[in-house]
């Protein structure tokens, strides 16, 4: 066995002068260069600003509006008086059916009407059939 202690190695390293290397460029610097050599960003142009909520909705209003007045309205008008018409029906009178029939009334029940078409033929005709009473 060595006695001896064992002494770490010593390694000395010559001072050797070290060329300094550039530093990399941060990214402040990166962007400023960048900047710097892009070309100038156009005008902005003049931005449209989209409808809100509630104004996008006027137009269909109106829209609706003039529908509603202009064909509903006027069928429901027409639709109440044909109603009152057949309502007012009774026999003798002479009407028109949606079929094209033409016949006189003989006996009016709530639901039907027995319409004579010829002398001696009867029919049993729904009311909501009539269109019309012929003059």
């Amino acid at each position: 066995m060595n006695d001896t202690p064992a002494t770490p190695a010593t390694t000395e390293t010559a001072a050797t002068p070290v060329a300094e290397t550039p530093a990399a460029p941060t990214v402040a610097e990166m962007v400023e260069t960048v900047a710097a050599t892009a070309e100038p960003a156009p005008a902005p142009a003049r931005q449209q600003q989209q409808p809100g909520g509630f104004s996008m909705f006027i137009p269909m209003l109106i829209i609706l509006a003039i529908f509603y007045f202009m064909m509903i309205r006027p069928q429901q008008r027409k639709e109440k008086e044909r109603r009152r018409m057949i309502d007012e029906l009774k026999a003798g009178k002479r009407v028109i059916f949606a079929g094209g029939i033409v016949g006189t009334i003989v006996e009016a029940t709530e639901k039907t009407f027995k319409v004579e078409t010829a002398p001696g033929v009867a029919m049993e005709i729904l009311r909501a059939c009539v269109q019309g009473v012929a003059e």
